[in-house]
């Protein structure tokens, strides 16, 4: 029997357009924003029953990543149910938002992902963790909106995280990790033979 997965989010994930007004008159056309999604990694599969996300950092007054399109904590909650699962028999895998800031510092925008996977066989035993953090930043530019500069920095850091990501957990938990089933082997292939042809008449003989 398949294990069930828990996953609990502790906050939906939305995308967003920006609208422009000034004195009720809509300025300028829609601004799109395409969803960040992350099942086209490698999925990690993990010997473990369950899988939580839990959010610990608590934005600060100076911290902008509230106005992103798509704010940088719910991205990771993205990333966790687009790439981790749960195929084990028992115990659970805890996923912790330690860090999903972004501010204001000077004429750039610095954002910081800090993320940590625990493995647990019992409810406060923690037996394995992992842990991926990646910073970076973004000039201010008169020529792009705050959410689209916003939106590009959280997208920059989130394919900046998949791969710190990945190879810390490869790396600290590679017990808990299960290997991808072996794909079926090709059919053989078969190609018809032609009919075959008259068979040719005996000599006669002289």
């Amino acid at each position: 029997m398949t294990p069930a997965v828990s996953r609990r989010f502790v906050a939906p994930v939305l995308f967003s357009f920006a609208l422009g007004a000034c004195g009720g008159r809509r300025e300028g056309a829609q601004e799109g924003f395409a969803p960040l999604r992350y099942d086209y990694l490698t999925p990690i599969r993990l010997n473990v029953a369950a899988i939580d996300v839990q959010q610990r950092y608590r934005p600060g007054d100076a911290d902008l990543s509230g106005r992103a399109p798509m704010p940088p904590a719910a991205a990771i909650q993205q990333m966790a149910q687009d790439r981790l699962q749960a195929l084990g028999a028992s115990g659970r895998a805890v996923l912790a938002i330690n860090d999903a800031s972004i501010i204001r510092r000077g004429d750039a925008y610095e954002g910081s992902l800090a993320i940590e996977l625990d493995i647990y066989t019992s409810e406060d035993t923690r037996t394995a963790f992992a842990e991926a953090r990646v910073s970076g930043r973004r000039g201010i530019s008169g020529r792009e909106t705050e959410r689209r500069a916003l939106y590009d920095l959280t997208k920059q850091l989130m394919d900046q995280l998949n791969v710190e990501f990945e190879f810390q957990v490869r790396r600290a938990l590679r017990s808990w990790i299960l290997d991808a089933p072996a794909a079926p082997p090709e059919p053989v292939g078969q190609e018809a033979l032609p009919p075959p042809g008259p068979t040719p008449a005996a000599p006669r003989a002289r």
